[in-house]
């Protein structure tokens, strides 16, 4: 986890937040985990470079 943490709020229908959460529980993960996981994902696929190096300065230590 990275070192310091932001809050990022968002509206999601209910059914589709249950089914989530369902999902993520079946996988031993909390929603937040798959969230950040996402997050790291959609910046490695769509990021600058800059913004990539940036992002893996605040994650190499502190990830598993």
């Amino acid at each position: 986890m990275e070192n310091r943490t932001a809050r990022l709020t968002l509206l999601v229908d209910p059914t589709k937040k249950q089914i989530f959460e369902e999902i993520c529980s079946l996988r031993d993960l909390t929603p937040s985990q798959v969230v950040r996981q996402m997050i790291r994902d959609y910046v490695q696929q769509y990021g600058t470079p800059e913004q990539i190096a940036r992002m893996s300065l605040n994650t190499k230590v502190s990830e598993q």
